[in-house]
């Protein structure tokens, strides 16, 4: 799957901004890469719903979840950012974390500084550890890539709703020291907040979270994150809360003995298309035998003609 983990930071070189809407299973994934996007990412809050059904609260661990993210990662060739939440344990998890998705063709990973059991960074009652932990833990993922051109490394610190945005900024500023290469301040509340940020990070690599509905970030435009100076956007549950709604939706109208609205729905020639039909079609003909396939056409035209 090599060919799957582009260079993050030449990705980053060849576009102004990345927005990150976040696929929580493979289907999702092909259709974020048919609508355009250069990128997408595999967020634990949509991860842990859709698949799982479960909140964004330590319910799962790495082999669940590279579980999931082999498929996903398996159905589109867009390079991808992955969620480590903690690093699933110390720095020898952190080492095994990196190797299971350096192996998967992952293009970049982040990990974040909260204190076991983490939860979702939009949550209340979260905890961050000591920053030399999270330094520490830094460093094994440096050691761990197979290659360090293949592997991007976002830290993220959690560390603004605990103790403020001055202790945030201070850790951001170790991880990066410490070899992370990009940073990611989660859950600032206000545009003061998201400014002073940008302008302490100006021209690094910086990620914002937008959890729209319900997060504590509030919704600004992309345009106007980038001239604040955060060059990815992940959007981890834009897709997820969108998709929940349509499924809760089409279970009202089967209950209440409503067809589905053709309007709010795609046909199945659609949906086949989107799933590559003519693909595994060409393939199934190409397993027939010569003679077999000469003799399917000729028995199509003939019904043609009669």
């Amino acid at each position: 799957m090599q060919h799957r983990q582009r260079n993050w930071k030449r990705l980053l070189k060849q576009h102004k901004q990345l927005l990150l809407p976040s696929a929580c299973d493979a289907l999702t994934a092909k259709l974020i890469q048919q609508a355009g996007f250069p990128a997408y990412q595999i967020g634990g809050f949509a991860l842990d719903g859709m698949r799982f059904g479960f909140p964004d609260m330590d319910v799962t661990r790495l082999g669940e979840k590279s579980a999931t993210v082999r498929d996903i990662v398996h159905a589109s060739d867009l390079p991808v950012l992955v969620d480590c939440d903690d690093g699933y344990g110390d720095e020898k998890n952190v080492v095994h974390t990196v190797h299971t998705y350096d192996d998967l063709g992952v293009s970049a990973i982040f990990m974040e500084d909260q204190k076991s059991p983490k939860k979702c960074g939009h949550m209340g009652g979260k905890e961050v550890v000591e920053p030399k932990v999270m330094v520490n833990k830094l460093r094994a993922a440096q050691s761990a890539r197979r290659n360090r051109e293949n592997l991007f490394i976002l830290a993220r610190t959690d560390a603004l709703a605990v103790d403020g945005l001055k202790d945030a900024i201070s850790r951001a500023e170790l991880y990066l020291k410490a070899g992370a290469d990009g940073i990611y301040i989660e859950g600032p509340e206000n545009v003061q907040q998201l400014r002073a940020i940008g302008k302490e990070f100006k021209g690094e690599p910086l990620a914002v979270t937008i959890l729209e509905n319900g997060g504590k970030t509030p919704w600004v435009s992309p345009e106007e994150m980038c001239a604040m100076g955060f060059n990815m956007v992940l959007y981890p549950a834009t897709l997820l809360f969108r998709q929940t709604k349509a499924v809760l939706r089409g279970l009202e109208d089967l209950k209440a003995g409503r067809p589905m609205p053709k309007q709010e729905s795609v046909s199945m020639m659609e949906f086949e298309k989107i799933v590559d039909i003519a693909y595994w079609k060409a393939i199934e003909q190409k397993a027939v035998p010569l003679g077999e396939r000469v003799r399917q056409v000729v028995n199509k035209l003939v019904k043609k003609i009669a």
